[in-house]
């Protein structure tokens, strides 16, 4: 049996939380720890690795019926048991927790994939570019002047970046003046702002003017993703500087393609932990290819590392503060940003990650 005839012997999986470095909140949430879900298929006596930002419910969900929905398939099938998992969360629903399971198992398969080839995954899916280019992210809105400013020069200073962006909405008429102080902290580097859809629209559009005062580049969910009337307003009459960006909370291919039919972005934002792993994301891609509009990877730097090496309109990804805290602690081989640029170790094979399952024990749930 070559490898590529292999048969999926096992899928297993794990949750851990992890607590926060401090409290945290943006315009619509607050939380204290996040909760890391992790996936592993095997075949041919090799293990692949995926995981997800989400709940410790979609372990059962894992090991259960997404399980048996790929067990000994053939391994570099990967269409074959995306298409499969899909099927059989049907009545289920396909978005949502559902979605978080079937891309921590998509990814764990490209892993194992490109592991067993002995290659980067950049290299397996058709690597396009050498590094991407990361925004450092977080300025939480329960941070006081001191800490956001510290923050945010601190991803300038230490990573390189060219960009920086913070959480607004909690308290919309003090986020003139938080704008301000992230201003004088990050002098002429780029600004973005991030509402997870806190305005209305009327809100958002009178802020998109007043932040326009401190050179905001990017306005993210100035109001909820699912309204695409009110983003298509926004992103025709906020100020010409300024990109309207959303889809973060986006599960499948449908979703992006009437976001950007409805002509609601400037950017395209999309979660390859929640939109169908690498096999959805890069389905996002394409979209994003036929319509002329960037991508951008939404957190999970270290996941999406290598398909936005492969991407060819992906723009930079998002170092965001929980995540890069959490995989730097128990990944062996994230990465390590760079004059803002991160790059794939191009010496391990799949996504060059090894999670530290000995340091990670003390989280399980």
């Amino acid at each position: 049996m070559t490898q590529a005839e292999a048969q999926i012997e096992l899928v297993r999986a794990r949750a851990y939380r992890i607590p926060t470095d401090a409290p945290e909140a943006d315009g619509t949430f607050q939380w204290d720890a996040t909760v890391l879900v992790i996936a592993q298929v095997q075949a041919g006596g090799t293990l692949g690795l995926g995981y997800t930002y989400s709940d410790a419910c979609i372990v059962g969900l894992i090991q259960g019926a997404l399980a048996r929905a790929i067990d000994h398939r053939e391994v570099f099938d990967i269409p074959g048991c995306w298409h499969a998992m899909q099927r059989v969360v049907r009545n289920l629903g396909r978005e949502g927790l559902a979605a978080s399971a079937i891309s921590a198992v998509d990814v764990a398969l490209w892993d194992l994939k490109a592991k067993l080839l002995e290659r980067p995954l950049a290299q397996v899916l058709g690597q396009l570019r050498e590094a991407v280019p990361i925004y450092g992210s977080g300025g939480f809105t329960n941070y006081t002047d001191g800490q956001l400013h510290q923050q945010l020069e601190g991803w300038i200073e230490r990573e390189g970046c060219r960009w920086v962006k913070m959480k607004v909405g909690s308290e919309p008429q003090r986020d003139p003046h938080r704008v301000d102080v992230a201003r004088r902290a990050i002098g002429g580097h780029g600004l973005f702002v991030d509402a997870n859809g806190a305005y209305s629209v009327k809100d958002a559009l009178q802020l998109a003017h007043a932040f326009a005062q401190n050179q905001v580049l990017w306005f993210e969910e100035p109001v909820s993703s699912d309204d695409l009337q009110g983003l298509s307003l926004l992103r025709r009459l906020a100020p010409a500087a300024m990109e309207i960006a959303a889809g973060e909370y986006g599960y499948t291919s449908d979703y992006f393609r009437r976001m950007l039919s409805a002509g609601a972005i400037d950017v395209q934002q999309a979660d390859a932990t929640r939109c169908g792993g690498i096999t959805g994301w890069l389905q996002v891609a394409s979209l994003c290819e036929a319509h002329h509009i960037d991508l951008s990877g939404h957190c999970a730097p270290s996941l999406h590392l290598h398909a936005g090496c492969a991407a060819p309109r992906c723009r930079h990804l998002e170092w965001f503060h929980d995540h890069v805290r959490i995989e730097q602690l128990l990944f062996d081989g994230a990465p390590v940003p760079k004059n803002g640029l991160i790059r794939p170790d191009l010496s391990r094979p799949g996504l060059g990650l090894e999670f530290k399952e000995h340091d990670a024990e003390r989280y399980q749930l």
